[in-house]
């Protein structure tokens, strides 16, 4: 009874945050209104989520899904996302270019003339169907070994890894404006090529230097 009793005297304290004013009515639910349940834009927090689990910002795509990506089947058909998943891939690579030689060699390395990167192989792996209308943040991480879920990122059997000379990995993510959720993932490996000998090579200290970099930036 006196917890009861204490209940009803903090209803009727007008400095309590369960009091209720007379000729009101208390909230339907002790959880928050559903307008407030996401104060930050679906942009934001997709680039807050996916940096958090370290995939590298240089890479990060916005596409717009549009009515003809779907398929008979009513959402975003299966290939698209390999287009996608590409468009990240190039604008992440660009930046490497960049950090490594400014615009001539991030020129280069999109032309085939010198040192660059080639896609040796990639594996999707789809969690949720898309449908239009919807906007997409897609975006990769590099790392030494093969990963199947972003939550692997940084355990101790990929960190304790060395990264190969020739290649490396890189996991993607796509995540959802209207779903709020990473939706796909892949993971790929890009070697490094010499266009001008027609060969995988060893791209040097300083490349690897940067990938390095790039592989530690979500801890």
């Amino acid at each position: 009874m006196s917890s009861i009793h204490s209940l009803r005297e903090a209803f009727r304290d007008s400095s309590s945050p369960f009091h209720i004013a007379p000729g009101t009515q208390g909230p339907e639910s002790p959880d928050p209104p559903a307008e407030h349940l996401h104060t930050v834009s679906p942009a934001a927090e997709a680039r807050a989520k996916l940096t958090e689990l370290g995939y590298d910002p240089e890479s990060f795509w916005e596409q717009q899904v549009v009515w003809g990506d779907h398929d008979s089947f009513q959402h975003v058909n299966n290939v698209r996302y390999v287009r996608f998943f590409e468009s990240s891939r190039i604008h992440w690579m660009l930046s490497i270019g960049r950090e490594l030689g400014g615009e001539p060699r991030a020129r280069d390395m999109m032309t085939g003339k010198g040192v660059s990167l080639i896609l040796k192989s990639l594996s999707l792996d789809y969690k949720r169907p898309v449908v239009y209308p919807d906007t997409l943040l897609v975006a990769h991480k590099p790392h030494p070994g093969p990963l199947f879920s972003s939550s692997k990122a940084h355990s101790e059997d990929v960190n304790a890894k060395r990264l190969p000379k020739t290649h490396f990995h890189v996991m993607g993510a796509i995540w959802s404006y209207a779903q709020r959720r990473i939706v796909t993932e892949c993971d790929s490996v890009l070697v490094w090529y010499d266009y001008d000998k027609l060969a995988k090579c060893d791209p040097g200290m300083e490349a690897r230097a940067v990938l390095h970099r790039r592989m530690n930036l979500g801890q």
